[in-house]
């Protein structure tokens, strides 16, 4: 019975990595940008869910959009203001990645000032454990998470392979010259693929929020899991990154 208690315990946990690590490969293999600060965008959406429903004591509808408009809303400002510019001088992959890091930094510590670098919890019940069996405890909230993941995922296969954009952020990822020749923008298509991958990542901000709890630097710390559920299961793969945020779970 403990062995399916971690099972159930890691596939809860595996689902949130899971969820941040498809949204990361997702810019990086339509983009080509290691995108690090991935994991700000984890934050912001989990301090703003916790924000709305916490602090101005919001319905689970409304903090869920509020959510999602910052996690969106930072991830196209990162592409705009940070990236952009660096891809037009045509500087190194090191480049971008240094300066990804800094704004990671610069997000922390706004977080921290902001809102406080305490620890912060969603109270709700559907994180209260309930015995289903002799000595085997499980939360709603777990079923909850490993549902929609398993609908996000669906989802964003269909996405990607039966609508115009979905095959415009594909072919970004093999060839940009090609996107150019067919008349679409490629700095557009990124632009897609950075709001989607910002939007993924709020289902496990929240379930975070509501589970583990939140800091400032959880970003970073879920971002580092990610990253590493990302080559485990190949980068630029987004069923691999799932499959390795559910195997490091």
């Amino acid at each position: 019975m403990l062995l399916l208690q971690l099972v159930i315990n890691g596939l809860q946990l595996g689902a949130i990595y899971a969820l941040t690590a498809v949204g990361f490969s997702l810019i990086f293999g339509s983009t080509k940008i290691f995108h690090v600060a991935h994991g700000s965008a984890f934050t912001l959406a989990a301090y703003l869910y916790w924000w709305a429903v916490m602090k101005l004591g919001w319905a689970w509808p409304g903090g869920v959009l509020l959510a999602t408009v910052g996690a969106v809303a930072f991830g196209l400002t990162v592409e705009r203001l940070v990236y952009r510019p660096i891809q037009r001088h045509e500087a190194s992959f090191f480049t971008v990645f240094i300066a990804a890091f800094g704004v990671q930094i610069i997000v922390q510590n706004l977080v921290g000032s902001v809102f406080g670098r305490q620890t912060e919890t969603i109270a709700t019940t559907l994180s209260r454990s309930v015995e289903i069996l002799p000595d085997l405890f499980v939360a709603p909230i777990a079923a909850i998470s490993i549902a929609v993941a398993l609908v996000v995922f669906t989802a964003l296969t269909l996405f990607l392979s039966r609508t115009s954009i979905g095959m415009a952020m594909r072919a970004l990822s093999e060839n940009p010259d090609l996107v150019r020749v067919f008349g679409l923008d490629p700095f557009r298509i990124s632009q897609y693929a950075f709001a989607l991958g910002s939007a993924i990542v709020v289902p496990g901000a929240i379930f975070s929020a509501m589970t583990t709890g939140i800091s400032p630097a959880i970003g970073a710390h879920v971002m580092l899991i990610s990253l590493a559920a990302t080559i485990v299961g190949g980068i630029g793969s987004l069923r691999g990154a799932a499959m390795g945020g559910l195997l490091l779970g």
